[in-house]
């Protein structure tokens, strides 16, 4: 897929940022090959290949699971503006 100035006009005001008549022609050219990367992979046969979370099937070294911080929501919420029944009350935002 070639992308052309225009496009890059409309893809400019889009992201609402200011793209030169000089580098237009230079971004058209960088977003047309990487395109035509994303062309090249979508080709690939990927029938049977098997989705993976990590290349290496590495394990994730995980800590105890086990309380080290003491409860303190009611030091907490002594300090706070407004609370009731254990929660943080805040003001309305969206009517």
């Amino acid at each position: 897929m070639a992308v052309d100035r225009s496009d890059i006009a409309k893809l400019a005001n889009l992201a609402r940022i200011a793209i030169s008549d000089d580098a237009a022609d230079e971004v058209a050219n960088r977003i047309s090959t990487v395109l035509a990367l994303v062309d090249q992979l979508q080709a690939v046969n990927t029938d049977g290949v098997l989705p993976m979370a990590h290349p290496l099937d590495a394990v994730q070294r995980l800590r105890a699971d086990v309380v080290t911080e003491p409860n303190e929501r009611e030091l907490y919420q002594s300090i706070a503006p407004a609370v009731q029944d254990g929660l943080y009350l805040v003001p309305q935002v969206i009517e």
